[in-house]
């Protein structure tokens, strides 16, 4: 974090990030001194409602994120950033989308939490787009010129007020991640198979075990002995707003229509109370670690490993046997899991897998025939991304063997 006084005193000149959060309410005109070597800058959690003309001068910018803001259009100015590839503005007010506000090399853009209506069609000619959130605005329609974004593998746009499947998405090639609960589109009952109901005061929370965009994960222990119920389970405390993946509600019914397998987290109860909603689950035993680390901004879409990790090809082998069957298993309960990563998964020295966070979990069953299997054919890619991933960290003595060589055809397939 750095401070106006830092940037006033001349003590950045050079920098190439730049984090500012000091309840501003009008662009500091100082971070233009920055401009031949500003590359990152952050100004979210301000009061800023509007970009001046000037701000085109930073032109080696690259990313700017401006969420948590009081922006009502996306800033026009935007557009005249000759290297501007990431775009977020996340929780504004933001309500038009300019044809002009799309810089040319645009990457990423992040519009969850807004009260967008309408899109224009300058988006779907933005032909380096690869990620693309929009879960939580007022969406009713797509544009239609999203067909040509052959680059495009992420998207988000769960909780919106879209009326019809966007087919314009299901045929895009590289599309590998995709979330859409929360529709009207979507919005057919079903009677799905459920967990008992118990009270929010009927566990002690303890330990932070971890946390996503949806809620928290904590160890808890039953205040009184439950003879269904394990004596330590873990406690998903979901957040009461939409996150960038969709509503929480949806995710817990994704995780109950899913119901158990080997390779997922089992859920054994929900509390679902006013204000209060959670899902209780086994806890995973402590010798399971986290296989992946999530996309940075060089990678975009795809996942990251710790430095130094490799993996013997007879594990990688086992792990995609067992990724594969939660694959099936998804999709023959017409769930698309739509964050299938291996940031997602954990495993032990045995390579067991267990795969969890259904956040961008959405249901399928109301779809077509022809939609259905485009949609799992669009997570069949993601499952064939996880497979290369985890063939990047291949121990270098097994890369020419049979198996090695197997897995690399399949995926290039």
């Amino acid at each position: 974090m750095h401070t106006l006084s830092q940037l006033q005193s001349g003590e950045l000149v050079g920098a190439q990030h730049l984090k500012i959060q000091q309840d501003l309410t009008s662009f500091p005109m100082e971070i233009l001194t920055l401009a031949d070597s500003l590359e990152i800058l952050d100004l979210s959690g301000n009061r800023l409602s509007s970009l001046p003309p000037e701000f085109s001068q930073l032109h080696k910018l690259k990313i700017v994120f401006a969420s948590n803001n009081l922006f009502t259009s996306l800033p026009v100015v935007l557009g005249q950033c000759k290297n501007l590839e990431m775009v977020g503005f996340k929780a504004n007010q933001i309500k038009h989308v300019p044809e002009q506000a799309l810089p040319e090399q645009l990457r990423w853009l992040i519009l969850t939490d807004n009260e967008i209506e309408l899109l224009p069609e300058s988006l779907g000619y933005r032909p380096r787009l690869q990620k693309l959130a929009l879960a939580g605005n007022q969406l009713k329609t797509l544009p239609q010129s999203l067909r040509h974004l052959h680059n495009l593998e992420l998207i988000r746009i769960s909780a919106n007020q879209l009326t019809e499947c966007p087919e314009q998405l299901l045929g895009l090639p590289k599309l590998a991640w995709l979330a859409f609960s929360g529709n009207p589109f979507c919005q057919v009952n079903i009677k799905i198979q459920d967990v008992p109901t118990v009270r929010f005061d009927s566990f002690e929370l303890q330990q932070v075990l971890g946390q996503g965009a949806s809620g928290v994960i904590s160890k808890a222990k039953w205040r009184k002995p439950q003879n269904q119920f394990p004596e330590d389970v873990a406690v998903k405390v979901f957040k009461g707003e939409v996150t960038s993946d969709g509503y929480p509600q949806d995710e817990l019914q994704a995780c109950l229509k899913v119901g158990n397998h080997p390779n997922l987290i089992q859920s054994l109860a929900q509390v679902n109370e006013a204000g209060y909603l959670a899902l209780i689950m086994e806890l995973i035993p402590d010798n399971f670690y986290n296989l992946g680390l999530p996309p940075c901004f060089d990678s975009c879409t795809r996942d990251n490993f710790a430095p130094g990790l490799s993996l013997p090809i007879s594990k990688i082998n086992k792990m995609v046997d067992q990724m594969t069957e939660v694959f099936e298993h998804l999709h023959q309960n017409q769930v698309c899991h739509g964050d299938l990563y291996a940031h997602n998964t954990l495993f032990d020295d045995e390579a067991n897998i267990i795969v969890g966070d259904f956040g961008a979990a959405t249901m399928y069953h109301m779809l077509t025939g022809t939609q259905q299997a485009l949609v799992k054919q669009i997570e069949y890619r993601a499952l064939m991304h996880f497979i290369d991933d985890l063939l990047s960290i291949c121990d270098v003595k097994d890369k020419s063997s049979a198996s090695f060589q197997k897995l690399s055809e399949m995926v290039n397939a």
